[in-house]
């Protein structure tokens, strides 16, 4: 298998990787594919797939914020089960982002992401892809790692439409097993950068982000 970065949509392995997004995505995740050129010239943008047999079977998409020393992870697709997508992109990705940090002469502190909550909302079949399925992927986001940060989460929806976007919980892997709370001021902060390419925020979103920037510290819980 091989993990190889995208950075235009003229790549025909883009055209795969956005098929794939549609199948296994509801609408509101997935961003148009014209849309997409810009964000793939970023150079903060890591945008890749895992490729066998010629064929498109995995992506992930993640980010490095060396200011804050945290990353961001998109998205990851499993497109078929049975072949190991799952560890191989996660692997490469962890790889890959101990890498910039060491680069920046850092240790990376830890990883946010967006996390289906089936217990909030049970409706999306992901494409029928068992790997996806939200309760089996809430499990291995645990056992890697990833801690619910303890507030109720919406964001706003990737269709632009300003709509605000329920039954994910905004999670966080540090690197240290041991961290146990996150400071409130870094999400707010990463928020609001994360979310800057869309000018228009649903009134939830914004009520919630000032919140978090009334508050010190946010508890990391289990998943």
């Amino acid at each position: 298998m091989e993990y190889i970065r995208i950075v235009s949509i003229e790549n025909p392995l883009f055209v795969e990787m956005h098929q794939l997004m549609q199948q296994v995505f509801p609408p509101e995740e997935v961003l148009d594919f014209p849309l997409w050129e810009e964000p793939l010239k970023d150079p903060g943008i890591r945008v890749f797939v895992a490729v066998s047999d010629d064929k498109v079977v995995g992506a992930t998409e993640y980010r490095y914020y060396e200011d804050w020393n945290v990353a961001m992870t998109d998205f990851t697709i499993i497109g078929q089960d049975g072949l190991g997508i799952g560890p191989f992109l996660a692997a490469e990705r962890k790889r890959d982002l101990n890498r910039l940090a060491e680069t920046a002469g850092k240790e990376l502190f830890g990883m946010f992401a967006e996390i289906y909550n089936p217990y909030l909302s049970d409706e999306h079949d992901f494409g029928g892809i068992k790997s996806m399925n939200p309760y089996v992927r809430r499990e291995v986001l645990s056992h890697l790692g990833y801690k619910r940060i303890d507030f109720p989460y919406v964001h706003p929806s990737w269709q632009g439409d300003g709509e605000a976007v329920s039954g994910l919980d905004l999670c966080f892997m540090p690197s240290d097993a041991s961290v146990t709370s996150i400071s409130s001021r870094l999400v707010a902060d990463f928020l609001k950068r994360y979310y800057m390419v869309l000018p228009v925020k649903p009134a939830q979103w914004t009520s919630m982000v000032e919140d978090l920037e009334s508050r010190e510290e946010l508890d990391l819980k289990r998943l």
